[in-house]
Order: C-alpha cells, then sequence, then structure tokens
C-alpha cells in the first residue's frame, strides 16, 4: 500500500456545492458507472453517526451470526466505502466490483450526490441519524486523527464550521432531512443512534425483518452482544486499527472513542450549547425529525 505524499491535510473540495475529501471529489463522477443489483443493500449515514456498528451487525445478520466469518477481513472490505479514493488503493467502486453478492454498500454521500441508480432500482437502505450535539464532537475528534481531512483548527473553529456545513459532507442538517423525508418514496429503514444504544435488541430486529432474514432469538441475542460498542473497539476487524498509522493515527483519538450519547456535554461551553440550539431550531423549523441528546 503506497500513500503518496500530499495526500494529507488538504483542502475540501466542492461537488455541487458540497465539500469533500479532495479524492473523494473525484470518485463521485465514476459513480455514474456503478452497476447496482437488485440485492444490494445500502448504508447511508453522516459521519460519525453509526456507519460501522450498522455495517458490522449486518454483516453478522449476512453470516448468520457467525463471528468467526465477520472476522475474514476488516469492515471496510466486507462493506466497501462507495465514494472512497486514495492513491494507491482500490476505490469503493473497484472493491465493489470484486465482492459476490449479496453487497453491503456504505455511504455518507447526501442525496445530490449518490448514483441516480441506486434509487432507480430501489436498493434497500439504512439509514441511521445521530443527534447533532454528538455528531460535531465525535466528528472534530475524527478529523484530528484522520488526515485526509483538512486541520479542524480548535473546537470553537470547527464548531462553527460544522453549524455552516463547512465540514466533509457539508450540512449535518440537510443530510438527516432529506434522508428522513426519502423514506416516503423509497424503501428506507431509518435508524436513530440513540434508540439503538438503549435498545439494541429491538433495533437490530427491525434491521432483520428490513432485509428479510430471519435468525433465531439466540442468534439475535449473539449479534447484540459481538456488537456491543466494547467488543467492537476491542475488534481489530471494526476498530480501524489495520488502517496505516499515516492515514489514521490512533494515538490522537481513536477511530472508536466513546461511542456514549450526551458526551457533547463534556466539551461544549455554556454559551457554544445556547447558540448551537438557536441555530438548530432555526434549521430544523418545520421538521417532525426529533432526536435525544442525552439518554
Amino acid at each position: 500500500m503506497e500513500l503518496i505524499q500530499g495526500v494529507f491535510r488538504t483542502p475540501l473540495v466542492s461537488v455541487k456545492g458540497i465539500p469533500l475529501i479532495k479524492y473523494f471529489a473525484e470518485s463521485i463522477e465514476p459513480l455514474k458507472d456503478l452497476q447496482v443489483w437488485p440485492d444490494d443493500v445500502l448504508i447511508s449515514t453522516y459521519p460519525k453517526s453509526g456507519t460501522t456498528w450498522v455495517s458490522e451487525i449486518l454483516d453478522m445478520i449476512y453470516q448468520g451470526g457467525d463471528w468467526e466469518k465477520c472476522q475474514r477481513a476488516p469492515i471496510f472490505i466486507r462493506v466497501p466505502f462507495l465514494e472512497f479514493k486514495a492513491p494507491g488503493i482500490p476505490s469503493g467502486l473497484e472493491t465493489l466490483k470484486e465482492m459476490p453478492a449479496p453487497r453491503l454498500i456504505k455511504t455518507h454521500l447526501p442525496l445530490s450526490l449518490l448514483p441516480q441508480t441506486l434509487l432507480d432500482q430501489k436498493v434497500k437502505i439504512i439509514y441511521m441519524a445521530r443527534n447533532a450535539k454528538d455528531v460535531a464532537v465525535s466528528y472534530f475528534n475524527f478529523y484530528k486523527m484522520a488526515k485526509v481531512h483538512p486541520d479542524p483548527g480548535t473546537w470553537e473553529e470547527f464548531l462553527e464550521k460544522f453549524m455552516t456545513g463547512e465540514v466533509s459532507y457539508g450540512s449535518w442538517y440537510q443530510h438527516v432531512q432529506e434522508w428522513w423525508e426519502l423514506r416516503n418514496r423509497q424503501p428506507v429503514l431509518y435508524l436513530f443512534y440513540e434508540d439503538m444504544k438503549q435498545d439494541p435488541k429491538r433495533e437490530i430486529q427491525k434491521i432483520i425483518e428490513f432485509v428479510g432474514r430471519p435468525l433465531p432469538e439466540y442468534i439475535l441475542d449473539r449479534i447484540v452482544q459481538h456488537t456491543s460498542f466494547k467488543k467492537m473497539q476491542e475488534n481489530p476487524m471494526t476498530n480501524y486499527t489495520t488502517a496505516p498509522t499515516e492515514v489514521m493515527d490512533h494515538s490522537i483519538s481513536p477511530f472508536m472513542r466513546k461511542g456514549a450519547t450526551g458526551d457533547w456535554k463534556n466539551i461544549f461551553t455554556v454559551a457554544q450549547n445556547e447558540r448551537f440550539d438557536a441555530d438548530y431550531e432555526r434549521k430544523m423549523a418545520g421538521s417532525d425529525l426529533h432526536f435525544h441528546t442525552e439518554l
């Protein structure tokens, strides 16, 4: 795996008004050639909203709860990242072409950049949303450790960029709302991170029913156990410790850091919280989408 110098800390590139990591931006045009299969399942999230969690749950469902089969490769190989692109590494599209059916695919793309063929083919989509405050804190830490992002600056500076949508993948507000509305037109199972934290068994059962892969209760219990945050944090096949240190520096912050709901309270100042709440009310006005910011 040869990584070319100059990959890191480069400015974001705008595609149709959406800021993206430079190399990911280059992948959007080729994605128009994506060949979609009827049994493909798309996992969609805004970054830092439980993507790896849902991916591991789904792979375990597809493997009939056999945890050892889920150890066959890192999660980013088992569930290709649609828009991924970096010098010297197979792109998401290239990895997908090598995948046998049925395929699990992950993306963070907003609807405006999603390959139309996924919608035309009515591919099943599982969307996971997480409350904005915890996402902002988690994303800040991710920006620091994953060097494909620009330098995040201070927490205060990053929070401003998050609120104005000047971070990779753009506005959280737009992302969660447009996918919420999409469920009226497409086969979308819309899940909430906080619900999954509160009752993983209930939420995993929803996923099982949605993808039409019934499993006995003891297998469901096994999936709940093996996809707990602690288990996944310790698992090299899910915690991204197999990624090159040059790309993800876990000494700065682990990829799987806390996975908690309400951690934002340890970071936000009172003034930041008040300003964020006022801005949130404006941007989410008229939406019937509601989040829990603590459990």
